[in-house]
């Protein structure tokens, strides 16, 4: 009997095809009765790796390309970094799954094999995100933090071609690829908060189109769903996207009964020298309101006058 056949959308990078290939597999090995092909789509950050992300609009850089193809019936299923895609989804798309998270934390990786504190004053750190940036400055005012944009490897490339003394990457990304072995520092999230949604994987689908639904809402990850949409309503209500100082993390106790979410929020100026950090618990059934009463927390205490900065 043929099975039927689903159409998987992706992006190409190296990165970007291990995540498809470990969806594919996963839903295979959940409906046996469903193939699944994967399509490689370039998006707009592909075709500018020079610009920072923020210069080159933000939200939807990565997602836009791949949300035309599901439109148009190209694909059936799209996979992206679940930080790349915007808290608020164009009209007719669904998150239908978010697989079990890996590591959530952000990695140093430098030239000496040492960490943040061994480096000498005015040391030059890349990072092509803002959020990073503030929060290395808070951290070492006298750094020199600039930007850094390519893949995984293009980035640990540049690392030695572009005379740089370290780079900050996600540690979920380096492990992926096979560089684990090059991290040099491991930033525990209450000093160095990760991204919305870091170290995740979202599925996104049409709404409405059942079969899509069925076939990856069995990958879906409980914990790791309710704590990124905590996440991410956390930064809704702060209306912000990739582009600023933002990080959250939220962590599931199901040892609990009812099982509840711990959510962690930061918001930074952009030179590091203002730092608002807050956190709250919650019920999981509601946890994207658990994000917006953070994001109302921290702009009661001044939060939007950071990011206007």
């Amino acid at each position: 009997m043929n099975k039927q056949l689903l159409k998987l959308g992706t992006r190409g990078s190296r990165l970007a095809l291990w995540q498809a290939e470990t969806v594919k597999a996963l839903v295979q090995q959940a409906t046996p009765d469903l193939a699944v092909e994967i399509v490689i789509i370039t998006s707009s950050g592909d075709l500018d790796r020079s610009k920072p992300l923020e210069q080159l609009g933000g939200e939807g850089l990565f997602t836009k390309e791949l949300e035309h193809e599901l439109q148009q019936g190209t694909i059936d299923f799209a996979v992206h970094s679940l930080k790349d895609l915007p808290t608020v989804l164009p009209k007719g798309f669904v998150l239908s799954a978010v697989p079990q998270r890996g590591p959530v934390e952000d990695a140093l990786v430098t030239r000496s094999g040492g960490g943040l504190e061994s480096l000498p004053q005015g040391s030059t750190v890349a990072t092509g995100s803002p959020r990073r940036k503030a929060q290395l400055l808070n951290l070492r005012s006298d750094l020199n933090v600039t930007g850094l944009r390519g893949n995984v490897p293009t980035r640990l490339e540049k690392l030695e071609t572009e005379d740089l003394d370290g780079i900050v990457l996600a540690k979920a990304g380096l492990e992926r690829l096979g560089f684990g072995d090059r991290v040099t520092e491991v930033f525990p999230t209450d000093r160095f908060c990760p991204a919305v949604g870091q170290g995740a994987i979202g599925i996104e689908i049409r709404e409405g189109d059942q079969t899509a639904l069925n076939a990856t809402s069995a990958i879906d990850h409980p914990e790791t769903h309710a704590a990124v949409q905590a996440e991410r309503g956390f930064l809704a209500g702060l209306g912000s996207g990739c582009s600023l100082p933002v990080g959250a993390y939220a962590q599931t106790d199901n040892a609990a009964q009812p099982a509840f979410l711990t959510l962690a929020g930061v918001v930074l100026n952009r030179q590091g020298t203002e730092r608002l950090a807050a956190d709250m618990t919650g019920p999981v059934g509601k946890a994207w309101e658990l994000g917006e009463r953070l994001a109302e927390l921290l702009v009661g205490q001044g939060g939007m006058n950071l990011l206007a900065e």
